[in-house]
């Protein structure tokens, strides 16, 4: 009886190795270690069917080893479940990756204006689709900074601002001191380089390269409030985006409720829009309704 089942029991033993050791998975062939880190909250389906498996088997062995995973993906993921909102903020933020074939930008303007948002950050905005963005935001937003592909629309004043160089060759990522009336805010808008999945694997070192580029510039940041606001083009378990993770913290995480998948948004199954903070208490934090994007708009609400 003991001995039924010894293959769901080894998928079960292999799929807790991967959960609880992901971080040694090398990214030597095909950034395999990055693929594997981008999806991995989804890799806790699999407990599904081995369970079926060794129930059908009645394979009591299999049944136990299978408590590996499932007491490690609890561990990894059970506290981002639950709603962790925190009474109310005074500084509501938004970004999005609007898309540069968004077929109907003015729909997603209405989206983002009817959010409540104080700030909102976009990305991909064609040089084509920037004067109609530009023309239905300015009424609410009336200080806004445009650059590249990027842009930052405010209620606040900004107090200063400026483009930062990634290593891209051209503009995907700005800074701006924001007045919020209480204090002044760093904001960070960034676009970082694609990643492609191809028979080669998971090609991700300029994303990688801008990463670091970006996590630098926000190192020598002196204001104590910072908001970074963004396509990271990866997801924060992802140990190539440790040059910000390990200076910032995720508003999905510390407010959000469940994983605020943002990406692709037909079926979200990774969150790589993120709104990153230091110096500042995230308070809330959720994803809004579904644009002409293929990305779905981030937003939170802060105490600053």
């Amino acid at each position: 009886m003991w001995r039924r089942g010894l293959v769901p029991a080894s998928l079960s033993l292999i799929l807790g190795v991967v959960l609880a050791f992901h971080r040694l998975i090398p990214n030597v062939v095909g950034n395999l270690g990055s693929l594997v880190e981008t999806f991995l909250p989804w890799f806790g389906w699999a407990i599904l069917p081995l369970a079926l498996w060794a129930g059908l088997r009645k394979a009591p062995t299999a049944g136990i080893v299978l408590l590996i995973p499932t007491l490690v993906w609890a561990l990894m993921y059970a506290e981002l479940l639950p709603d962790k909102s925190d009474g109310e903020g005074n500084l509501r933020v938004v970004t999005h990756n609007v898309g540069v074939s968004n077929p109907d930008p003015k729909d997603t303007v209405a989206t983002l204006v009817g959010s409540g948002a104080d700030v909102v950050a976009l990305q991909e905005v064609s040089e084509e689709a920037q004067g109609q963005y530009e023309k239905a935001m300015s009424a609410t937003y009336p200080h806004n900074m445009q650059q590249g592909t990027v842009s930052l629309w405010s209620k606040h004043p900004i107090t200063d601002s400026g483009p930062v160089d990634i290593g891209i060759g051209w503009t995907r990522a700005i800074w701006a001191k924001i007045d919020t009336g209480k204090t002044q805010v760093a904001f960070y808008v960034a676009h970082l380089a694609s990643v492609r999945v191809s028979s080669n694997g998971f090609a991700s070192s300029q994303r990688d390269d801008t990463a670091e580029a970006l996590g630098s510039a926000i190192a020598q940041e002196e204001l104590d409030a910072v908001v970074l606001l963004g396509d990271l083009n990866g997801t924060m378990q992802d140990r190539s985006l440790a040059p910000l993770a390990a200076q910032l913290d995720s508003t999905q995480a510390a407010a959000g409720e469940g994983f605020g998948f943002t990406w692709p948004a037909e079926f979200p199954m990774a969150r790589i829009d993120q709104i990153l903070t230091r110096g500042v208490t995230p308070v809330s934090s959720w994803t809004l309704r579904a644009t002409g994007s293929d990305h779905l708009p981030a937003a939170a609400d802060l105490r600053v």
